[in-house]
């Protein structure tokens, strides 16, 4: 899909405006700013980037917000693609900057379709496939929901046990690296499990009298 595309432009959609950033085939940034949700601000950007060569646009999301930006495109008869969110925040680890802000995001969409265009997804016009895409985007985002959950409790649990050490594995207990804390708690002079420190604590005998 590289060679096919002159300009990468990714989207992070939202409802008033969304964030545009447009990439080179060599990384070089063609458009950087955010861009309102207009037919008339969508085509004239389209048409600008076009000038470099064929314009694939890949959205963050499909269908609610999304769908003006992918309907434009398509009107205008540019090939559109989708990031699924799962693989964009994985993505967003490997990027320098820890913020998450829309325009980081949008960066890391196109960075996506021009480096690693497997992980896109081809967005049909069609209203049952849109349709299917919303419900794929409501589970992903409840998995989103739950991992949040499940890393927040592991970092309660840090800093119940060891505060020193939650502070240096915490940030990254979300990322696929987070196995090396686990690891690292079987090490001797690691972190326990909590309430373990008080069953290995010797029980106390009365003071001889």
């Amino acid at each position: 899909m590289h060679g096919e595309y002159g300009v990468f432009l990714g989207l992070d959609v939202g409802k008033g405006e969304h964030e545009a950033v447009g990439l080179a085939p060599d990384g070089k940034r063609l458009h950087d700013a955010p861009l309102p949700n207009t037919e008339a601000r969508l085509q004239a950007l389209f048409t600008k980037l076009a000038r470099h060569g064929s314009l694939l646009v890949v959205v963050d999301q499909p269908a609610s917000i999304g769908e003006l930006p992918v309907a434009v495109a398509r009107a205008c008869g540019h090939q559109v693609a989708y990031l699924p969110g799962l693989a964009m925040r994985r993505l967003a680890d490997l990027h320098p900057g820890t913020a998450k802000t829309d325009a980081r995001d949008a960066y890391v969409i196109a960075d996506a379709a021009r480096t690693l265009p497997h992980t896109l997804r081809r967005v049909d016009t069609g209203d049952e496939v849109l349709a299917e895409l919303a419900v794929l985007i409501g589970f992903d985002d409840d998995l989103a929901g739950e991992a949040t959950r499940v890393s927040n409790r592991i970092r309660g649990l840090l800093t119940q046990v060891h505060p020193a050490l939650e502070r240096v594995l915490g940030p990254k207990v979300a990322r696929p690296c987070s196995s090396c804390s686990r690891a690292a708690a079987a090490q001797p002079g690691c972190a326990r499990p909590a309430g373990q420190a008080d069953r290995d604590r010797p029980t106390e005998s009365p003071a001889d009298g």
